[in-house]
């Protein structure tokens, strides 16, 4: 019985290190003119769609299809690269964001005066829509991630450094001021905001209704790891954080493009720049495993 139960243990141990390995990622970024899946243990791209403009922002859903926001628009592609549905920003907007719903369909946010936050059907319909005042003159610098929460409002992290929650109406809920540019937010189980700071190349962690920031990532807290601009987080249900090093503003592009870290802030895995096939990355997307973002 004790024979038999050390031998389930490992292959318990063999199966789950098997199940770990390979894990993919879903990989974009401003500067770089492919969406892609990424293989986080041969560091080989296995698969890439071209883009024309600028993304962001993009998701892998449910089904297995790839939404993407590419400046001008958004789109739905399946793995074949056939376009299910494509949404165009009005001229002088910018479109960033782009989410998938809880209760199905899709979440789309355009920078522009005003902004605007639009709700679409499985099949690319408008079903909601939003006009928004960020306050800030030029679209190119009012957000890039919105988030759709579960309560049904909305998360708007401004590159001013302010971060608004949004009722459907555009009603301001809460709002939370940090240094730098605030380029997405992950609500974590504690009701925190995990957020990166761009260009002031740190991450914090923030409670929204104190505005205490509860933990800071500096540019060089990470050993052998010196921040540019900070980009989507990706926070894994064991603790450890993947955080986008985009090296877009930066003259240092010895850096890292990707980097994860420990609980203890203890690198773990780094995607290094020169990775053959992989431009800039702003934005990232876990195909495996459980994590928030």
């Amino acid at each position: 019985m004790t024979k038999f139960y050390k031998y389930s243990v490992l292959l318990l141990l063999a199966l789950t290190f098997q199940a770990n390995a390979g894990d993919k990622l879903l990989i974009a970024g401003s500067g770089w003119n492919k969406v892609a899946i990424l293989d986080k243990d041969t560091k080989q791209i296995e698969w890439s769609y071209d883009v024309e403009g600028e993304c962001n922002n993009m998701i892998y859903t449910k089904k297995g299809d790839i939404a993407i926001a590419y400046k001008s628009g958004a789109s739905l592609i399946n793995k074949a690269g056939d376009i299910l549905w494509d949404f165009k920003a009005k001229k002088g907007e910018e479109l960033f964001s782009v989410a998938q719903l809880k209760k199905g369909g899709y979440m789309l946010a355009m920078c522009g005066n005003p902004a605007r936050i639009i709700e679409l059907s499985e099949d690319g319909k408008v079903v909601h829509e939003l006009s928004y005042e960020t306050g800030i003159a030029h679209p190119h610098g009012q957000f890039r991630q919105v988030k759709p929460t579960d309560r049904g409002t909305y998360i708007v992290p401004l590159l001013n450094g302010e971060v608004r929650e949004i009722d459907r109406d555009g009603n301001l809920i809460r709002s939370v001021k940090i240094d730098g540019n605030v380029f997405s937010v992950v609500e974590l189980p504690s009701g925190n905001w995990l957020l990166p700071c761009g260009d002031a190349g740190f991450y914090a962690e923030v409670n929204p209704e104190t505005s205490e920031v509860v933990k800071r990532v500096n540019r060089e807290d990470i050993e052998g790891v010196k921040f540019a601009f900070v980009a989507e987080l990706v926070r894994y249900k064991n603790g450890n954080t993947l955080i986008s090093n985009w090296l877009g503003h930066s003259s240092d592009k010895t850096q890292p493009l990707l980097i994860e870290v420990d609980a203890q802030g203890k690198e773990v895995w780094r995607l290094n720049n020169g990775t053959e096939g992989v431009g800039a990355i702003s934005a990232v997307v876990p195909l495996q495993g459980k994590f928030y973002r």
